[in-house]
């Protein structure tokens, strides 16, 4: 078993001449990894939302440095405030003149058995990793619909899949996820947009370290094919290809980014 990390995978023009919208793309994590991948692969423009300003704009004026000739912005959002929602579509179709992809990140994880979870926890992360995908796809989709092009990638789990102990609450959210992404898919494509939905097993970064105990996240790691955590550009890199035109014919489709079957 190798648990060696592979070398960092450079951009290839993927999303050459698209604009690029991604929620909760600040800080370490999967969205900000996918924000990266967005400007390395050509992006003409980029906006990236998040509900911490000061690590927005840092962010912003990251990714800024990485591709000068890419436009890339920044607006804060909550995803479970649907009048966020609307304000951050506003300014995305108005920073990019069309938004081409959108990649729903914005979600909420957390430890705790059903037998103590409260109302309030289940619903906030239901809220936040459900509902707010909801809401973000909602709106988006009546833009794309009417241009008649468009791609939408939702960020789901594998936990959608596979049982966990402590995991009911963002199980049962990532698994509405999924069934969001079919279901939606499905009314998209009489208007030429795809949506489909990336699945990661376990994808290290700081958020998620806060959030798991060291111990199981050794263990989970322990289990994958390479005995080890996915680098969070790993992932970028699977919703890259959902996001260009590589991916054409698939839409309602839930890839899963893991070394281990569910």
């Amino acid at each position: 078993m190798s648990t060696t990390i592979p070398n960092y995978v450079p951009g290839h023009n993927l999303l050459a001449g698209k604009s690029v919208l991604i929620t909760a793309a600040a800080g370490a994590g999967i969205g900000f990894a996918a924000a990266q991948k967005s400007v390395e692969e050509g992006a003409r423009a980029l906006v990236i939302s998040d509900v911490h300003e000061g690590r927005l704009a840092q962010a912003v004026e990251t990714l800024q440095a990485i591709n000068p000739e890419c436009t890339v912005s920044g607006k804060l959002c909550n995803v479970t405030v649907e009048d966020d929602v609307q304000a951050l579509i506003q300014h995305a179709e108005d920073a990019t003149g069309g938004v081409d992809v959108l990649i729903n990140n914005a979600g909420l994880g957390g430890t705790k058995l059903l037998v103590d979870m409260t109302d309030e926890e289940w619903d906030r992360v239901l809220d936040i990793t459900l509902t707010g995908t909801m809401r973000m796809t909602r709106a988006m989709m009546r833009v794309m619909q009417t241009r008649g092009a468009g791609v939408i990638v939702n960020n789901a789990s594998v936990l959608g899949w596979r049982a966990q102990k402590e995991q009911c609450h963002y199980a049962a959210a990532k698994a509405g996820v999924m069934a969001l992404t079919r279901c939606a898919a499905m009314e998209a494509a009489e208007f030429g947009v795809r949506i489909n939905a990336v699945s990661p097993s376990i994808a290290l970064h700081a958020f998620l370290k806060k959030t798991t105990p060291p111990e199981l996240l050794e263990k989970l790691a322990e289990k994958e094919a390479f005995g080890r955590a996915a680098e969070v550009w790993e992932v970028a890199n699977v919703m890259m290809f959902l996001a260009s035109d590589y991916s054409s014919y698939m839409t309602g489709e839930i890839v899963s980014v893991s070394s281990q079957h569910p």
